[in-house]
Protein backbone atom coordinates (compact mmCIF):
# COMPACT_ATOMS: atom_id res chain seq x y z
CA UNK A 1 0.00 0.00 0.00
CA UNK A 2 1.23 3.52 -0.81
CA UNK A 3 1.77 6.33 1.47
CA UNK A 4 -0.77 9.34 0.81
CA UNK A 5 -2.56 11.33 3.52
CA UNK A 6 -5.56 11.67 1.68
CA UNK A 7 -6.03 8.76 0.05
CA UNK A 8 -5.20 4.84 -0.18
CA UNK A 9 -3.51 2.99 -2.82
CA UNK A 10 -3.19 -0.82 -3.20
CA UNK A 11 -1.88 -2.85 -5.67
CA UNK A 12 -3.55 -6.34 -6.58
CA UNK A 13 -1.34 -7.85 -9.62
CA UNK A 14 -2.25 -5.44 -12.32
CA UNK A 15 -5.00 -4.05 -10.48
CA UNK A 16 -5.09 -1.02 -9.02
CA UNK A 17 -7.57 0.19 -5.59
CA UNK A 18 -7.73 4.31 -4.89
CA UNK A 19 -9.84 4.82 -1.98
CA UNK A 20 -10.80 8.22 -1.23
CA UNK A 21 -9.31 8.76 2.36
CA UNK A 22 -11.08 11.46 4.21
CA UNK A 23 -14.17 9.89 5.77
CA UNK A 24 -14.64 12.15 8.39
CA UNK A 25 -15.91 15.10 5.37
CA UNK A 26 -17.87 12.26 4.04
CA UNK A 27 -14.57 11.77 1.45
CA UNK A 28 -15.03 15.50 0.47
CA UNK A 29 -12.16 17.00 -1.55
CA UNK A 30 -10.08 20.06 -1.30
CA UNK A 31 -6.97 21.22 -2.82
CA UNK A 32 -4.16 18.85 -1.38
CA UNK A 33 -6.31 15.77 -1.88
CA UNK A 34 -6.69 16.86 -5.44
CA UNK A 35 -3.22 17.21 -6.23
CA UNK A 36 -2.80 13.97 -4.34
CA UNK A 37 -4.63 12.01 -6.32
CA UNK A 38 -3.41 13.92 -9.87
CA UNK A 39 -0.21 11.96 -8.65
CA UNK A 40 -1.45 8.64 -8.11
CA UNK A 41 -3.31 8.43 -11.42
CA UNK A 42 -0.31 10.05 -13.11
CA UNK A 43 1.41 7.19 -11.39
CA UNK A 44 -1.35 4.36 -12.65
CA UNK A 45 -1.37 5.76 -15.94
CA UNK A 46 2.55 5.43 -16.45
CA UNK A 47 2.94 2.27 -14.71
CA UNK A 48 2.79 -0.78 -17.85
CA UNK A 49 2.08 -3.54 -15.23
CA UNK A 50 -0.84 -1.88 -13.93
CA UNK A 51 -3.69 -2.65 -16.52
CA UNK A 52 -7.12 -1.13 -14.46
CA UNK A 53 -8.01 1.08 -11.98
CA UNK A 54 -10.63 0.86 -9.05
CA UNK A 55 -11.88 4.18 -7.52
CA UNK A 56 -13.76 3.64 -3.90
CA UNK A 57 -14.19 5.80 -0.93
CA UNK A 58 -13.62 5.01 2.92
CA UNK A 59 -15.97 4.43 5.08
CA UNK A 60 -19.81 3.36 4.56
CA UNK A 61 -21.52 6.66 4.17
CA UNK A 62 -20.20 8.07 1.64
CA UNK A 63 -17.63 7.26 -2.00
CA UNK A 64 -17.27 11.84 -2.27
CA UNK A 65 -19.70 14.38 -1.30
CA UNK A 66 -17.57 16.34 -3.78
CA UNK A 67 -16.15 19.44 -2.93
CA UNK A 68 -15.20 20.61 0.57
CA UNK A 69 -17.67 23.02 1.11
CA UNK A 70 -16.28 24.11 4.63
CA UNK A 71 -12.30 24.67 2.99
CA UNK A 72 -14.17 26.75 0.16
CA UNK A 73 -16.37 28.73 2.86
CA UNK A 74 -13.26 29.71 4.81
CA UNK A 75 -11.40 31.12 1.74
CA UNK A 76 -9.74 28.05 0.32
CA UNK A 77 -9.68 26.82 -3.56
CA UNK A 78 -12.68 25.11 -4.84
CA UNK A 79 -11.27 22.29 -7.45
CA UNK A 80 -8.35 21.65 -8.69
CA UNK A 81 -5.68 23.65 -10.15
CA UNK A 82 -4.21 20.50 -11.77
CA UNK A 83 -4.34 19.89 -15.47
CA UNK A 84 -6.39 16.32 -14.80
CA UNK A 85 -9.11 18.33 -13.02
CA UNK A 86 -11.66 17.63 -9.88
CA UNK A 87 -9.85 14.14 -8.01
CA UNK A 88 -7.25 13.97 -10.62
CA UNK A 89 -9.28 12.39 -13.47
CA UNK A 90 -12.20 14.40 -14.55
CA UNK A 91 -9.79 16.17 -17.11
CA UNK A 92 -7.73 13.46 -17.76
CA UNK A 93 -9.05 12.71 -21.44
CA UNK A 94 -5.49 10.65 -22.26
CA UNK A 95 -5.85 7.36 -19.66
CA UNK A 96 -6.93 4.95 -22.35
CA UNK A 97 -7.06 1.88 -18.98
CA UNK A 98 -10.17 0.83 -17.97
CA UNK A 99 -11.56 3.05 -14.70
CA UNK A 100 -14.56 1.39 -12.38
CA UNK A 101 -16.02 3.36 -10.25
CA UNK A 102 -17.11 1.25 -6.67
CA UNK A 103 -19.76 4.00 -5.58
CA UNK A 104 -20.44 3.02 -1.57
CA UNK A 105 -22.88 5.63 -0.45
CA UNK A 106 -23.28 9.45 -1.67
CA UNK A 107 -21.40 10.27 -4.77
CA UNK A 108 -22.52 13.86 -4.55
CA UNK A 109 -21.11 16.78 -7.03
CA UNK A 110 -18.06 16.51 -7.54
CA UNK A 111 -18.03 13.24 -6.60
CA UNK A 112 -21.09 12.32 -8.94
CA UNK A 113 -18.48 13.57 -11.58
CA UNK A 114 -15.81 11.28 -10.72
CA UNK A 115 -17.89 8.69 -11.01
CA UNK A 116 -19.15 9.75 -14.05
CA UNK A 117 -15.48 10.39 -15.23
CA UNK A 118 -15.17 6.72 -14.85
CA UNK A 119 -16.24 3.76 -17.60
CA UNK A 120 -18.49 1.63 -15.49
CA UNK A 121 -20.20 2.54 -12.38
CA UNK A 122 -21.14 0.05 -9.84
CA UNK A 123 -22.91 1.03 -7.14
CA UNK A 124 -23.87 -0.50 -3.63
CA UNK A 125 -27.73 -0.38 -3.39
CA UNK A 126 -26.98 2.02 -0.84
CA UNK A 127 -25.56 4.71 -3.25
CA UNK A 128 -27.00 8.20 -3.70
CA UNK A 129 -26.31 10.07 -6.60
CA UNK A 130 -27.22 14.43 -7.01
CA UNK A 131 -25.98 17.17 -8.58
CA UNK A 132 -26.59 19.78 -6.16
CA UNK A 133 -24.19 22.29 -6.92
CA UNK A 134 -27.12 24.91 -7.67
CA UNK A 135 -28.45 24.89 -4.02
CA UNK A 136 -25.25 26.24 -2.99
CA UNK A 137 -24.57 28.72 -5.55
CA UNK A 138 -22.80 26.73 -7.60
CA UNK A 139 -22.71 24.52 -11.02
CA UNK A 140 -21.50 20.97 -12.13
CA UNK A 141 -18.85 22.38 -13.90
CA UNK A 142 -16.29 19.30 -13.61
CA UNK A 143 -18.03 17.40 -16.14
CA UNK A 144 -21.08 16.35 -14.88
CA UNK A 145 -23.42 19.06 -16.94
CA UNK A 146 -21.67 17.33 -19.91
CA UNK A 147 -21.05 13.80 -19.35
CA UNK A 148 -24.70 13.30 -17.74
CA UNK A 149 -26.50 14.59 -20.88
CA UNK A 150 -24.22 12.35 -22.88
CA UNK A 151 -24.75 9.40 -20.85
CA UNK A 152 -28.45 9.23 -20.31
CA UNK A 153 -30.60 12.02 -22.45
CA UNK A 154 -30.72 16.11 -22.37
CA UNK A 155 -33.75 15.83 -20.90
CA UNK A 156 -33.15 13.02 -17.88
CA UNK A 157 -30.33 14.99 -17.05
CA UNK A 158 -31.76 18.41 -16.89
CA UNK A 159 -34.48 16.62 -14.47
CA UNK A 160 -31.50 16.05 -12.55
CA UNK A 161 -29.69 18.97 -12.87
CA UNK A 162 -32.63 21.68 -12.78
CA UNK A 163 -33.85 20.47 -9.50
CA UNK A 164 -30.47 18.81 -7.42
CA UNK A 165 -32.32 16.20 -6.75
CA UNK A 166 -31.27 12.89 -4.94
CA UNK A 167 -31.71 9.81 -7.05
CA UNK A 168 -30.82 6.42 -5.62
CA UNK A 169 -28.64 3.76 -7.19
CA UNK A 170 -31.27 1.98 -8.54
CA UNK A 171 -32.92 4.51 -10.43
CA UNK A 172 -29.43 5.30 -11.56
CA UNK A 173 -29.78 1.87 -13.36
CA UNK A 174 -32.85 3.11 -14.38
CA UNK A 175 -31.54 6.16 -16.34
CA UNK A 176 -28.22 4.17 -17.37
CA UNK A 177 -25.63 5.56 -15.54
CA UNK A 178 -25.54 2.77 -13.24
CA UNK A 179 -24.02 -0.26 -14.82
CA UNK A 180 -24.25 -2.68 -11.71
CA UNK A 181 -26.66 -2.47 -7.93
CA UNK A 182 -25.66 -4.92 -5.70
CA UNK A 183 -25.53 -5.17 -1.73
CA UNK A 184 -23.01 -3.21 -0.34
CA UNK A 185 -21.31 -5.93 1.27
CA UNK A 186 -20.85 -7.44 -2.65
CA UNK A 187 -19.20 -4.15 -3.13
CA UNK A 188 -16.13 -4.90 -3.98
CA UNK A 189 -16.15 -8.22 -4.52
CA UNK A 190 -18.32 -7.56 -7.98
CA UNK A 191 -16.01 -4.35 -8.93
CA UNK A 192 -12.81 -6.70 -8.70
CA UNK A 193 -14.93 -9.36 -10.89
CA UNK A 194 -15.23 -6.67 -13.11
CA UNK A 195 -11.83 -6.24 -13.41
CA UNK A 196 -10.79 -9.37 -13.68
CA UNK A 197 -13.01 -10.15 -16.83
CA UNK A 198 -11.01 -7.21 -18.20
CA UNK A 199 -7.94 -7.84 -16.93
CA UNK A 200 -8.40 -11.46 -19.01
CA UNK A 201 -8.81 -9.50 -22.67
CA UNK A 202 -5.37 -8.00 -24.42
CA UNK A 203 -4.75 -4.49 -22.94
CA UNK A 204 -3.83 -3.19 -25.83
CA UNK A 205 -7.18 -4.03 -27.58
CA UNK A 206 -9.19 -2.61 -24.23
CA UNK A 207 -7.03 0.68 -24.71
CA UNK A 208 -8.07 0.96 -27.74
CA UNK A 209 -11.68 0.38 -27.65
CA UNK A 210 -12.04 2.56 -24.54
CA UNK A 211 -10.37 5.25 -27.18
CA UNK A 212 -12.02 4.55 -30.33
CA UNK A 213 -15.53 4.88 -28.19
CA UNK A 214 -14.48 8.26 -27.00
CA UNK A 215 -12.80 9.64 -29.43
CA UNK A 216 -15.78 7.78 -32.06
CA UNK A 217 -18.38 9.81 -30.41
CA UNK A 218 -16.71 13.60 -30.70
CA UNK A 219 -16.86 12.60 -34.79
CA UNK A 220 -19.21 14.18 -36.72
CA UNK A 221 -20.66 11.20 -37.85
CA UNK A 222 -20.19 7.46 -37.76
CA UNK A 223 -18.66 7.91 -41.23
CA UNK A 224 -15.93 9.63 -40.13
CA UNK A 225 -15.19 7.97 -36.78
CA UNK A 226 -15.08 4.73 -39.38
CA UNK A 227 -12.82 6.79 -41.76
CA UNK A 228 -10.08 7.89 -38.41
CA UNK A 229 -9.75 5.21 -36.30
CA UNK A 230 -7.25 3.58 -36.96
CA UNK A 231 -5.49 6.94 -36.45
CA UNK A 232 -6.47 7.28 -33.08
CA UNK A 233 -3.09 6.52 -31.11
CA UNK A 234 -3.85 3.32 -29.14
CA UNK A 235 -5.78 1.58 -31.76
CA UNK A 236 -2.41 2.31 -33.58
CA UNK A 237 -0.15 0.60 -31.17
CA UNK A 238 -2.56 -2.50 -30.59
CA UNK A 239 -1.83 -2.89 -34.43
CA UNK A 240 1.76 -3.07 -33.92
CA UNK A 241 1.47 -4.79 -30.74
CA UNK A 242 2.70 -8.35 -29.61
CA UNK A 243 -0.84 -9.15 -28.42
CA UNK A 244 -2.33 -8.65 -31.94
CA UNK A 245 -0.29 -12.12 -33.09
CA UNK A 246 -0.52 -13.47 -29.24
CA UNK A 247 -4.30 -13.69 -29.77
CA UNK A 248 -4.74 -15.61 -32.92
CA UNK A 249 -1.61 -17.33 -32.19
CA UNK A 250 -3.44 -18.55 -28.69
CA UNK A 251 -6.64 -19.32 -30.56
CA UNK A 252 -4.82 -22.13 -33.19
CA UNK A 253 -3.03 -23.48 -30.37
CA UNK A 254 -6.20 -23.97 -28.36
CA UNK A 255 -4.34 -21.96 -25.70
CA UNK A 256 -4.89 -19.14 -22.85
CA UNK A 257 -3.48 -15.53 -24.68
CA UNK A 258 -0.45 -14.54 -22.56
CA UNK A 259 -0.85 -10.95 -23.51
CA UNK A 260 2.48 -8.40 -22.57
CA UNK A 261 0.47 -5.04 -22.76
CA UNK A 262 2.82 -4.00 -25.39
Amino acid sequence: MSDYQFCKVEREGRLTIVTLNRPEVMNALHAPAHLELAEVFDTFAADPEQWVAIVTGAGERAFSAGNDLKVTAAGGPRGSTHPSGFGGVVSRFDLDKPLIAAVNGIAMGGGFEIALACDLIIAADTAVFALPEPRVGLAALAGGLHRLPREIGTKRALGMILTGRRVAASEGKELGFVNEVVPAAQLMVTAKERARQIMELSPMSVRASKQAVYRGLMEASIGDALKNQNKYPAVAAMYQSEDLREGPRAFAEKRTPQWKGK
